[in-house]
């Protein structure tokens, strides 16, 4: 449930180097808790999903750790371990408790996340 990438609702969450590389933040935008993370795999990258965890119900993506399955990109939720694409949001494990996604992207050395 991608939201859409055409937005004019961009949002300065911080500064990219404020995020670990390979680690992520949460950011309350707009009353929603958002899980913003920086992906360092030889170029800086950014991605945003819903900070709640469906699987677990709590509010903990932003905590969990990233890597990689295959080509996907992936948190995996400190709770149950089910990976979240950050891409799509999908959980691998259970496709019925995918998370949405915000349109995310680094401008002058800011994050940003488009609502």
């Amino acid at each position: 449930m991608h939201r859409d990438i055409q937005t004019d609702n961009w949002i300065a969450v911080c500064n990219l180097d404020e995020i670990v590389p390979n680690t992520g933040v949460c950011a309350l935008l707009n009353k929603q808790q958002v899980a913003v993370f920086h992906v360092d795999d030889g170029s800086a990258r950014v991605f945003a999903i819903d900070n709640y965890d469906p699987n677990s119900e709590a509010a903990v993506l932003s905590r969990g750790l990233v890597g990689n399955l295959g080509e996907r990109i992936v948190v995996a939720s400190p709770i149950y371990k089910q990976h979240f694409d950050l891409q799509t949001g999908e959980c691998l494990e259970a496709p019925h408790h995918s998370v949405g996604t915000y349109p995310a992207r680094i401008d002058g050395g800011k994050v940003w996340v488009g609502l």
